[in-house]
């Protein structure tokens, strides 16, 4: 079996996020490979009402946002003496996931469950089932802490 040596890690920054992400530090650690920490910032149209934002405004304080949060996650990855790169993209976040696997050559994708099932599932759609049908590599999906029985 080939080495894997680039893991790439979606997140939301949510709850469900983190075990994911502890997760895929331990493998990148162990197999020695580079972490590729993905978040993506879905388009979304102006709030109208009371706490109305411009498309714009919006874009640059969620661009701002995750920038921080990322290199939050690749200054813990460093000390956990993991190679990390991050990077924000933007649109369609399963989408965008899936193309950064493929560009980056992923040798497997490490996503975070948010448990949800039957209508909400439905409603919402699942990031996570979207990349595992159409993942050009393995995907390892770590349900979030909430999910989990103790």
């Amino acid at each position: 079996m080939a080495a894997i040596r680039r893991i790439l890690h979606p997140t939301d920054f949510s709850p469900a996020s983190a075990p994911a992400f502890a997760r895929a530090l331990a493998l990148a650690r162990d197999a020695g490979a580079v972490l590729l920490l993905v978040h993506v910032v879905p388009p979304r149209g102006p709030h109208l009402g009371k706490g109305y934002m411009d498309l714009k405004t919006y874009e640059e304080i969620a661009r701002r946002e995750a920038g921080l949060a990322m290199r939050s996650l690749q200054a813990r990855a460093g000390r956990a003496g993991v190679r990390a790169r991050a990077v924000v993209l933007e649109g369609q976040p399963f989408a965008e996931i899936l193309r950064s696997a493929a560009r980056e050559r992923a040798g497997l994708i490490v996503i975070g469950t948010h448990g949800r099932s039957g209508f909400s599932r439905f409603f919402l759609g699942s990031v996570a089932e979207r990349v595992i049908q159409l993942a050009p590599c393995p995907v390892l999906t770590v349900p979030s802490r909430r999910g989990r029985r103790r």
